[in-house]
């Protein structure tokens, strides 16, 4: 597979996730750490899945699940921060790969309803 910067950044986030999330690993946060690991490993997941689509469909599902997921992740960050568990520094810098990732999947969304709609 040729190299794929949405696949590069989602795979970074989730590596970055899983190291902060080891970091973290406290009582309180649980419930946080799991699940902001669990979204941003599923934008991984499901960008990797889009590679291989059984149909344009099947592409564009993923790729927007994949985005509703970075959302998500992007929620899970914005508690961390609220609660005190992160700098603000280390919000944004995860916060702003979630934007990044996000733009480049609405942007594929678009690239594949319109071949879509071509059919």
């Amino acid at each position: 597979m040729k190299d794929n910067p949405l696949l590069k950044y989602a795979e970074q986030l989730a590596v970055n996730v899983e190291t902060l999330c080891k970091s973290l690993e406290r009582e309180d946060n649980s419930n946080t750490i799991f699940q902001i690991c669990r979204f941003s490993s599923s934008v991984f997941a499901n960008i990797t899945e889009a590679q291989y689509p059984q149909s344009l469909p099947d592409m564009l599902s993923k790729f927007k699940i994949a985005r509703k997921e970075c959302v998500e992740t992007e929620s899970w960050l914005k508690l961390l921060f609220s609660n005190n568990s992160i700098d603000e520094l280390t919000f944004k810098k995860h916060r702003n790969l979630c934007g990044r990732i996000q733009r480049m999947l609405t942007s594929s969304c678009i690239t594949v309803e319109k071949k879509i709609d071509y059919k």
